[in-house]
């Protein structure tokens, strides 16, 4: 819970200074309405193909249903293709039904399915 306070800052301002990774803010008024985080991996042995993930979307409420996500997502998938990027991927909550239809949307498909077992 104390992430953001004690590491947010500097991990953030690594993130800007890596080419690798992609930071947008959406400002609507002049006022931060969302934002993204995207990251490229890859090609590597295992995996010979470069890949983007989607790793953080979040658009306030107010100003969901307006394009604000989607636009962000558009400019996060053409920042992956010209980077030669093979897929691009995201990772929802099952219990976030309204991420999961945005991101349906916006042409993921569901790929792999991940269980859990809180210890």
């Amino acid at each position: 819970m104390d992430w953001p306070r004690l590491h947010g800052a500097e991990a953030f301002t690594a993130a800007l200074k890596d080419p690798a990774r992609l930071l947008l803010a959406a400002v609507r008024d002049g006022e931060v309405v969302g934002h993204l985080q995207g990251s490229m991996s890859g090609p590597t042995a295992m995996r010979p193909v470069g890949s983007a993930t989607l790793m953080a979307l979040y658009v306030r409420p107010e100003h969901r249903r307006s394009r604000v996500g989607a636009r962000m997502v558009d400019t996060f998938l053409a920042w992956a293709r010209e980077r030669g990027a093979a897929h691009a991927e995201v990772t929802a909550s099952a219990a976030n039904a309204d991420a999961i239809r945005f991101y349906e949307r916006e042409e993921f498909r569901p790929q792999a399915l991940t269980l859990r077992l809180n210890l």
